[in-house]
């Protein structure tokens, strides 16, 4: 397999099932943002989980591992991305459980069919026209920044591809809370937990992990926050467990 890669690309080990990934050191990387996404996320036995905007295929790749889900769809608009996620998927040996689809998150509904999850996940872009600069390498900035799906976009198709009572899982930033929980709601996504990401016990949270349930009565749960680093350049404890150290 390691013949089959291509220019700028490498595998990293997942520490998870002796899985694998392959990533392009050029393009867009998986950070740790997905990881505590495939680590706060609920799968339950037999159920089918969608992630909007996969990227490399990470957090499929790592809820396979994690959960006792039945099966996982990402989908991603990037055709060389989608191609790398096929790629780490057969990597692994998970053609079975695991589907790559290139496609618009917009179109989403679309594409799979009203009520078709138990579960959606997503990484999306960050940032709106309002937050920072835009990156000048195309790939990086789709990721990154509202190119080509916004906030409602990701939302209303997540909330479409749920059955009733299912779950919607997003990581993102806390400067964007507000708008985030307004969308969830106007889209029947009723935020049930949240839980902030510290980079340091006496900083600010500089992510957010949220859990929507579709139709779900209003009440929600703020939970234990995650601190990342103990000192500079040593995890805590519950980040070496979350990555499977």
């Amino acid at each position: 397999m390691t013949n089959n890669l291509k220019e700028h690309e490498r595998l990293d080990d997942l520490h998870r099932n002796g899985y694998r990934i392959i990533q392009n050191e050029k393009a867009f990387c998986f950070g740790m943002d997905a990881v505590l996404l495939s680590g706060y996320a609920v799968v339950r036995e037999g159920e089918r989980a969608a992630d909007l905007g996969t990227g490399t295929g990470i957090i499929p790749i790592l809820l396979e591992a994690k959960t006792g889900g039945e099966h996982f769809t990402g989908l991603e608009i990037q055709a060389e991305m989608a191609d790398m996620a096929r790629r780490s998927v057969a990597l692994n040996h998970l053609e079975e459980k695991i589907d790559i689809v290139c496609g618009d998150i917009k179109e989403a509904s679309q594409i799979f069919g009203a009520a078709s999850f138990d579960v959606v996940t997503t990484n999306p872009p960050y940032m709106n026209d309002a937050h920072g600069l835009q990156n000048p390498d195309p790939v990086k900035a789709i990721a990154r920044h509202e190119v080509l799906c916004t906030l409602e976009d990701v939302v209303r198709e997540g909330a479409k591809l749920l059955v009733p009572g299912g779950r919607f899982y997003m990581v993102h930033r806390p400067h964007r809370l507000v708008e985030i929980i307004n969308t969830m709601t106007s889209f029947k996504l009723e935020p049930k937990r949240i839980k902030f990401v510290h980079p340091f016990v006496d900083k600010e949270a500089n992510m957010v992990l949220i859990e929507g349930i579709k139709g779900g009565k209003s009440m929600i749960k703020v939970e234990k926050p995650i601190i990342v680093y103990k000192e500079q350049g040593v995890y805590t404890d519950e980040i070496y467990d979350i990555y499977g150290y």
